[in-house]
């Protein structure tokens, strides 16, 4: 305080502010975080207390160094008594062990990555969940990289493996490859494929049992009995909508109905294409009696343009779906669909990613993680007459 006086009583407003302000550092208990922070400071820049070395847990253990390294790494089985030894050296001590040169040392990044082309769509969140979770279980990062179904980020992601930083990437791509994808998935390797194909890619690969889940579907639809049966597909030449319209195609020649070229709609996995779409195809002259959306986004866009429209879901139109989003059994109505595991989509692709790295696990190989129907609200039976036209609904 003392010091505050003294500058008080120097002449020039600069000298007046300093005093000033030394008061109030004072007066208000400020000194003491300052000096807080002073004396933290100096802690940082002086010597203190050593970080524990791996020799220094060798020693306190009575092992070799070697024994310690080989334990920490899970590379050797030792007896129990050594291995309390080293633990309660390691605790004791505080050791922990350098990540950045343990990485080094074994050539890997202990880093996993995840491409999505949207992650807020709710599949791929939930899907990216699971492998991160998984991912940490068996002791890896994992770092996520949201594309937006653009080809040059997809590209600039996957070198991520080429320049070291990730040591495998799962690939959920949603477009069609034009040829440089499976380019770079062949240079960079370690890239597990989920959802979508990359056909010539020399990749494990991951899919849903798309044709199975869209039989399922269809059938659903025939069983209450529809007929004028349409379709919002996905992107043509994908391998989801492929497999999918292929299902579709069987059941109804299953049950001997035709089907209407001008009732099958393919567009991107975008609601507001799956709204644009469900407008269309209320609008013809005999609209469907119900709809099959190849994806619950496709699902909601319908729904969005059935509500705006005054058509009433299942009372004009029943709608069936694909994925089973979080969340589906709380629309209204509720939303009958096709179940496909994020969870166990995202766990098996990171299992299936690290027996590639390991080299456990061929490119060529490919699983299917299973489907079921989950019927809830928004199918019933027809209750109009397929001749009802689109005067007669836009009346309403």
């Amino acid at each position: 305080m003392t010091a505050a006086i003294a500058l008080r009583n120097r002449p020039g407003s600069l000298w007046a502010s300093l005093a000033s302000l030394l008061s109030v550092v004072y007066e208000t208990g400020l000194r003491n975080r300052f000096m807080n922070y002073f004396e933290f400071g100096m802690q940082m820049k002086s010597p203190g207390k050593k970080n524990a070395t791996i020799r220094d847990v060798a020693a306190a253990a009575g092992v070799s160094v070697t024994s310690v390294s080989r334990h920490l790494n899970g590379q050797i089985t030792l007896p129990d008594r050594t291995v309390a030894s080293i633990e309660q050296a390691v605790s004791q001590l505080g050791y922990r062990p350098n990540a950045l040169a343990r990485r080094l040392t074994h050539g890997r990044s202990e880093t996993l990555g995840l491409i999505t082309a949207d992650i807020a769509y709710p599949l791929f969140a939930a899907i990216a969940s699971a492998a991160e979770a998984e991912a940490a279980r068996h002791g890896y990062s994992m770092v996520m990289f949201n594309s937006r179904n653009i080809v040059e980020n997809e590209l600039a992601f996957l070198s991520r493996l080429e320049d070291r930083e990730v040591d495998g990437i799962l690939l959920l791509t949603n477009h069609f490859d034009d040829g440089r994808l499976v380019k770079m998935i062949n240079r960079a390797g370690h890239v597990v494929l989920l959802d979508e194909d990359v056909p010539g890619a020399k990749a494990p690969r991951l899919f849903a049992e798309s044709r199975k889940g869209a039989i399922l579907a269809t059938r659903h639809l025939i069983e209450n009995g529809h007929r004028r049966i349409a379709v919002i597909g996905g992107p043509r030449r994908m391998l989801s909508t492929e497999e999918r319209i292929l299902g579709f195609k069987t059941a109804m020649a299953d049950a001997a109905l035709e089907i209407d070229p001008a009732l099958v709609v393919y567009c991107d996995y975008v609601g507001d294409q799956g709204m644009s779409a469900f407008q269309a195809l209320m609008a013809m002259e005999y609209p469907p009696t119900a709809i099959f959306t190849f994806a619950d986004m496709l699902a909601l866009g319908a729904m969005r343009a059935a509500r705006d429209a005054g058509i009433s879901i299942p009372d004009d139109v029943s709608l069936v779906s694909f994925d089973d989003i979080s969340n589906a059994d709380l629309l209204s109505p509720a939303l009958t669909t096709i179940s496909q595991s994020a969870t166990a989509f995202g766990m098996r692709g990171v299992n299936m990613l690290l027996d590639f790295i390991s080299g456990r696990q061929p490119d060529s190989v490919q699983e299917r993680i299973d489907v079921d129907l989950v019927i809830r609200n928004s199918v019933g039976a027809p209750r109009r007459s397929e001749k009802l036209n689109r005067r007669t609904i836009r009346s309403r």
